[in-house]
């Protein structure tokens, strides 16, 4: 996609020449009020402004977007009033509100030359995310692609602080939301484009766009070193697995962090064949190595003080003659052995190849993510991940998720769970016997893979990565690049605290 120019500036919003000049309501508790930021265009309008939007109905609710002109008022010809929601009690609006208003006002946006926003007053890095991540659109399929996003946005700086750090903040934010986009489009690739070897040159591509190191094995190379659960998984595709390591080693790395993400480039479900219904949706089954991929390429951007490296198994799950079947024991990197009961279970079997891998390395932190299982969205819906892993380290996770706006939960490995995964044939059993807490059957699963001493967390965003429904906020349709932000925040918090 191309992104909108963006700049900080610190001239007056009001005179601006723009096309629209930008602005934020919130439903206070005496009805519509106007945000912080918005006082020299209100005062252009001889503070009537709040009498013009309350006149043509606005409310001040989330994604709420309404437009009016300026009839000569202003530098800009029209005002564009974004809802930001209910404020805190001291009138505060938090940074996701804004990155989800900013994300509505660029989508409104679309196909002007430029604006101005007063959003970024507010809190201006998640005025950046918001605006790169609600202009995005996939079009590469298109024969229309559309008018495309607004051209230039010109964010007003805050008052605090000073234009060196307003604009180390525009830097650091616009490459997160780059990192975004660049997983979305990998999710919203089609499988007939994006299979096991095409998604492994696209993330090579990537890496070494940054200098970074990159080791990709094929088929032959996994079946030498005994990569059973990718080899398993993918033999029943005419196109071959592949596993891919991407590191980067930055300056006075203090920490070892492994990323590990799960790389279905489709799933019918293999022998254990899904329903019809839905079944195109299993191109964003790859989510979860989009994100690692793109959150290591991130880290060198930022320059981050550790070394990370990203894991990304990848295959096609596809029945055929050469297909894995239920009842098949497939011997796993490492040697523990896994009977197959569901072969629509597969993400666990390259995952736990992957984590086993990943582990003789001895990260200090280890963070699997992955549209893993359906029990993920019947516990927790289509907009909350479910974490798991380390107690202490999970919870710090589920809690910079939900700080950066990706919702995310704090889920149990309970014990007894470990006897439900027994086989009589193999260590361990890839399904239950029953559906009963499947994502935590899942994570007790992959638990088992996990090297002893290492720190770990496994994300599950099944619903969370791709989004069917109509856009809101800066969340468009297909591929959300979720959990980005959320290993990106992790990376930072580890870098600056251990």
């Amino acid at each position: 996609m191309t992104a909108p120019k963006l700049a900080i500036t610190d001239s007056d919003p009001s005179s601006t020449t723009a096309d629209a000049v930008v602005v934020g309501t919130v439903q206070g508790p005496d009805g519509l009020a106007l945000a912080a930021g918005s006082e020299a265009v209100n005062a252009a309008f001889d503070g009537a402004l709040l009498d013009v939007l309350d006149a043509v109905g606005a409310s001040g609710k989330a994604d709420e977007v309404v437009t009016v002109p300026t009839l000569g008022k202003l530098g800009a010809r029209v005002v564009l009033a974004v809802g930001l929601g209910k404020p805190a009690d001291d009138g505060s609006v938090t940074e996701d509100q804004v990155r989800r208003a900013s994300g509505a006002a660029a989508r409104a946006l679309g196909g002007r030359k430029r604006a101005v926003t007063t959003l970024s007053a507010l809190h201006l890095g998640p005025a950046v995310e918001g605006t790169v991540l609600g202009a995005y659109s996939f079009t590469a399929y298109k024969s229309n692609k559309g008018d495309g996003p607004v051209a230039r946005v010109d964010l007003v700086a805050p008052a605090e602080g000073n234009i060196r750090a307003h604009r180390a903040t525009l830097k650091a934010s616009t490459a997160i939301a780059e990192a975004v986009t660049a997983t979305r489009d990998l999710v919203n690739t089609p499988p007939n484009d994006l299979f096991p070897a095409s998604f492994a040159d696209r993330a090579a591509a990537l890496a070494k766009a940054e200098g970074l190191e990159v080791e990709v094995l094929d088929e032959k190379a996994l079946r030498k070193q005994g990569f059973g659960g990718i080899l398993g998984v993918g033999g029943g595709s005419s196109r071959p697995p592949r596993l891919v390591r991407i590191t980067y080693r930055g300056p006075k790395a203090g920490k070892k962090v492994a990323l590990v993400g799960k790389g279905i480039t489709f799933d019918t479900g293999g022998i254990s064949i899904k329903p019809a219904a839905g079944m195109d949706e299993m191109t964003s089954d790859m989510g979860g190595a989009a994100a690692v991929i793109a959150t290591v390429v991130l880290a060198a951007k930022l320059k981050y003080p550790l070394e990370v490296t990203a894991w990304a198994p990848m295959a096609e799950n596809m029945p055929s003659g050469t297909a894995y079947r239920p009842g098949d024991v497939l011997t796993m990197y490492g040697g523990k052995t896994v009977e197959v009961l569901n072969t629509d279970a597969e993400g666990r079997l390259i995952l736990s190849d992957a984590i086993v891998r990943a582990c003789e390395d001895a990260p200090d932190y280890l963070i699997e993510t992955s549209t893993l299982t359906g029990a993920q969205v019947v516990s927790l819906g289509k907009r909350t991940a479910g974490v798991m892993g380390t107690e202490d380290f999970r919870d710090r996770v589920a809690a910079i998720g939900r700080a950066v706006g990706e919702q995310a939960w704090a889920m149990p490995l309970p014990d007894e769970l470990r006897g439900d995964l027994d086989s009589k044939v193999a260590d361990i059993a890839n399904v239950a016997g029953h559906r009963f807490g499947g994502m935590l059957a899942a994570g007790v699963f992959l638990r088992e893979f996990v090297a002893e001493g290492v720190t770990w967390a496994h994300i599950d965003v099944a619903g969370p990565s791709f989004h069917t429904g109509a856009p809101y906020g800066y969340t468009t349709k297909g591929g959300t690049g979720v959990p980005v932000r959320t290993l990106a925040a992790v990376l930072a918090d580890i870098a600056a605290n251990g």
